[in-house]
């Protein structure tokens, strides 16, 4: 059963990430890396909070800061290409009730401001029978119309796959504006996940200007930290300072 206006947040946090071991537990800042993401949820009105992970010594952790339901992984569902799908599946395959929305948060994007995601939820619950799905994006700074990929040597424009590159030399204005997914704030559907799809082709764009905080590699780690440190708001709302 699908129980209606019901939105639940599903943070996703194996164990086994190769880039940085035991990425969603190091101490960043002096709290592990989770820590972040269930201390903005004190501040948002969630119906259910689901810890997804592979493993009970995350769940002996996160079980410090937040009372949740955990959704213990399975094995084939814990891989480095185990997709978000795979997992949400999983998971609701296990569930008699469901919520209507997923309010979808990585652990890996610590900086987040519970006002933007109460603004999110607000803004998809009203526009929900238009939309498959809301996602977070930013601006990009230099448009994607510019990207290249490399084939034998060769570049080629990524937009078009075209080796004639002269044509790409022109103004940044005479560019549409391009956007990148940035894991801010994802709200997915259970109608969506139904059909086995986890955005679906018609996905709301909230756009956000907070700085993207995605931590992928230990670089990341260390200048998300000394941006922290320098940041007057997330200074006080993490650490009372």
């Amino acid at each position: 059963m699908i129980l209606k206006n019901k939105i639940w947040a599903f943070i996703p946090a194996r164990s086994g990430s190769k880039s940085i071991i035991n990425k969603n537990i190091k101490l960043f800042c002096g709290r592990p890396l989770i820590y972040y993401t269930f201390k903005i949820l004190q501040k948002v009105n969630v119906d259910n909070i689901i810890f997804s992970t592979d493993s009970k010594k995350y769940i002996k952790i996160a079980n410090k800061f937040s009372k949740f339901q955990t959704h213990l992984r399975s094995k084939k569902n814990s891989k480095d290409k185990s997709t978000d799908l795979d997992v949400f599946n999983e998971f609701i395959n296990q569930q008699i009730n469901l919520p209507e929305f997923f309010l979808h948060l990585r652990p890996t994007t610590p900086f987040r401001r519970p006002s933007e995601i109460i603004k999110a939820i607000k803004i998809f619950k009203k526009k929900k029978r238009n939309y498959s799905a809301l996602r977070s994006v930013s601006k990009l700074s230099n448009t994607g119309y510019r990207s290249l990929i490399i084939k034998k040597n060769v570049l080629y424009s990524m937009h078009d796959n075209n080796p004639f590159l002269d044509r790409l030399n022109i103004a940044r204005q005479n560019f549409r504006d391009t956007f990148i997914a940035n894991g801010y704030v994802d709200i997915i559907k259970t109608e969506t996940l139904l059909k086995n799809k986890i955005h679906g082709n018609k996905v709301y764009a909230f756009l956000t200007h907070d700085f993207n905080s995605d931590i992928d590699s230990i670089e990341d780690f260390k200048n998300h930290e000394l941006i922290l440190k320098q940041n007057d708001y997330f200074k006080k709302y993490f650490f009372n300072r």
